[in-house]
């Protein structure tokens, strides 16, 4: 049965969803948005709002559970000194439909 099982697994194992979660993060964290299928860029936004209340208190243990999502120290100090500060939360907009196999395309974007 399925009770109380609320994660998306992206037709992926375990590892693999993990690290697809970590570069939607990490790219998001890098360039301010990124453009990916509906059921993935729901799956990255609570990532992303996770990371982002972590960064509103810049503590060592915040950093040291960031890095445990992001796993590159390059990453945690944009993420804490330069995103966070500016940042309110994590938008998402659909924006249509990929024209090789109709999947759903949204946006994921930072509002400042």
């Amino acid at each position: 049965m399925r009770h109380r099982d609320k994660r998306e697994k992206l037709g992926r194992d375990r590892e693999h969803r993990r690290a697809l979660l970590m570069n939607l993060a990490r790219e998001m964290i890098d360039h301010g948005y990124i453009t990916t299928t509906t059921t993935k860029a729901k799956a990255a936004k609570s990532i992303l709002e996770k990371l982002l209340n972590l960064a509103k208190e810049d503590t060592l243990h915040n950093r040291r559970k960031a890095f445990r999502i992001l796993a590159d120290r390059k990453y945690v100090n944009k993420l804490f000194m330069e995103v966070a500060p500016k940042v309110r939360g994590v938008r998402f907009i659909r924006v249509g439909f990929r024209r090789g196999d109709g999947a759903e395309i949204s946006r994921l974007e930072f509002i400042e």
